[in-house]
């Protein structure tokens, strides 16, 4: 197999509030994504996903821990050099389709963005010439990059993050909760976008979702994530088909069944997870409630 593109070791994301209170986000979290895999990342929310991601690409400085990328440490102080192969081989899609585009700008200079700023162009035309690829490449037309995001629907939003995130041509996309603002069929059509391109440029993924069904088409590995650590990780069919870990099979337990008469015998694990202290190591005081789905 050959070397992890991202390696992640001991991450700790801790939030100072006061002086007497500080958020544990992530609690010394390990994983490792090789180059062409999707790794998933899945949890309910407020286990610490997106700060994972975030702390992945130093939008946050990690408390602890170290993260090693190409080779190379991200983590600590950067240098100019470290700085920009960051910055031109990892990218990100965020969450709200809406909020992360600039209002003011057109869809075009939102996604020449990077590449006026690491100058990968020679001239007007060229940019334009990338700027119309990419778009085409996302299911969206040339034409649209005189437009501002407020004249796009949800999905096309998306794409177009999609777009600025693909223009870099960056090794490593890390994609939060990327599709959980769409409907069901648009999720579909963006899933199916985003491993399209991957077939094509050989990008790996850390997909961060809660919707299990589509990490289960998308990734490689999972990873569950639990009150900041990480409790179970493995294969897609290894999750899916022998879950460990009780968290586990409580999230399983609570995906739906398209045969209404298996969804109506259905057994929903419900997990304690107050009783649970992880620093000290004491897993033996959950407890597992059975419920069967009645009308």
């Amino acid at each position: 197999m050959s070397e992890p593109l991202l390696k992640v070791k001991n991450l700790r994301q801790h939030f100072e509030i006061s002086r007497n209170f500080t958020v544990k986000a992530v609690n010394g979290v390990s994983f490792e994504i090789y180059p062409g895999e999707t790794y998933g990342l899945v949890g309910e929310s407020g286990s610490g996903k997106t700060t994972i991601g975030r702390s992945i690409i130093r939008l946050y400085d990690p408390t602890e821990g170290e993260i090693f990328f190409n080779n190379r440490k991200i983590s600590g102080d950067l240098n100019d050099k470290t700085r920009r192969m960051l910055r031109k081989n990892m990218q990100m899609i965020f969450q709200d389709p809406m909020s992360s585009l600039n209002p003011r700008k057109k869809i075009g200079d939102i996604i020449a963005e990077g590449l006026d700023i690491h100058k990968t162009y020679s001239n007007l035309k060229e940019r334009n010439k990338i700027i119309s690829e990419i778009l085409q490449k996302v299911g969206l037309s040339p034409a649209h990059a005189e437009r501002y995001p407020h004249q796009f629907s949800g999905g096309q939003r998306q794409r177009v993050g999609i777009a600025r995130a693909l223009v870099m041509n960056p090794r490593l996309i890390i994609a939060d909760e990327c599709i959980s603002a769409l409907d069901v069929s648009i999720q579909a059509q963006v899933v199916n976008l985003m491993k399209d391109i991957q077939e094509d440029t050989q990008c790996a993924y850390l997909f961060i979702a809660h919707d299990l069904s589509m990490v289960k088409y998308i990734s490689d590995r999972i990873g569950v994530l639990h009150k900041g650590y990480l409790v179970e990780t493995g294969t897609t069919k290894e999750i899916f088909s022998n879950p460990v870990h009780p968290y586990t099979k409580s999230l399983l337990s609570a995906v739906p069944q398209p045969n209404p008469r298996i969804e109506k015998n259905r057994k929903l694990i419900n997990y304690n997870a107050d009783t649970v202290n992880y620093e000290n190591g004491e897993l033996n005081k959950i407890s597992e409630t059975h419920f069967v789905m009645q009308n």
